[in-house]
């Protein structure tokens, strides 16, 4: 549970590991989804390089609003840099994404790219871009008065609350 703008948001998160073992069942959590965070290790060079063909898939099975964050991953490790934080930057620039560094172990920015997610997310549904009465768009109104967003096992957003009219 977050909360963004005084509404609570309730974000529900699948890791689908970004093993190529696993890409064909990734797909199927692209679809509906309101948002999702592409990581990479900075470490790990390899990991940045195979960041376009993950963000090709994940566009072609997601809606084209979806929102993406691009996070380069153990910013505690600076000092094994194998991306430059300029490399990332740039990408996410060129690409439309937002973008950050975190360490996933020291917990820096962690919650903050969840929250800058939901955030922009939210911003999207306020401008009327994204249109909650569209279930593709990975949001679902429901009965409770306060919003609470989730994405479920099987790749579908939803919404409960009275937050976006």
């Amino acid at each position: 549970m977050i909360t963004i703008e005084n509404k609570p948001i309730k974000l529900q998160i699948w890791d689908t590991a970004g093993q190529e073992s696993f890409r064909s069942i990734t797909r199927s959590y692209y679809r509906g989804a309101a948002g999702a965070l592409l990581v990479y290790d900075i470490t790990r060079r390899e990991t940045f390089n195979h960041l376009a063909s993950w963000l090709e898939e994940a566009r072609q099975h997601a809606n084209a609003n979806m929102t993406v964050m691009l996070i380069g991953n153990k910013c505690d490790l600076a000092h094994r840099r194998a991306v430059s934080t300029e490399e990332g930057e740039r990408f996410a620039k060129e690409h439309g994404l937002i973008f950050m560094e975190a360490s996933a172990k020291t917990f820096q920015n962690v919650e903050e790219a969840f929250i800058s997610t939901a955030a922009k997310i939210y911003k999207k549904i306020q401008d009327g871009v994204i249109d909650i009465s569209n279930e593709s768009y990975g949001i679902k109104l429901g009965h409770e008065t306060h919003a609470a967003s989730s994405v479920g096992r099987d790749g579908k957003a939803s919404q409960t609350g009275v937050c976006c009219s």
